[in-house]
């Protein structure tokens, strides 16, 4: 499976978009500071997360949250999480 992840910072609220195709394994490294984009923003909890058959398609999602009509999208399938 590949994965489609939303991570937040506990530090700052600030989202993070990411793909992997092992989740747990990524989500340690952002924590452990093992990632260079969300090393300053740690803690990071993860608050959504999609698994996909197809990596193809897994990534054309993680492009699509990362457009400006995703991340409203986004922002809307998870409001109440968020609140």
């Amino acid at each position: 499976m590949f994965y489609v992840y939303i991570l937040q910072s506990r530090k700052d609220g600030q989202f993070y978009i990411g793909f992997t195709k092992n989740l747990k394994k990524r989500i340690k490294d952002h924590n452990t500071g093992g990632t260079k984009s969300t090393k300053s923003r740690k803690p990071l909890k993860l608050i959504y997360y999609e698994a996909h058959r197809s990596e193809k398609d897994a990534r054309r999602r993680e492009k699509y949250f990362k457009t400006n009509k995703g991340k409203s999208t986004l922002k809307q399938m998870i409001r109440n999480t968020l609140n």
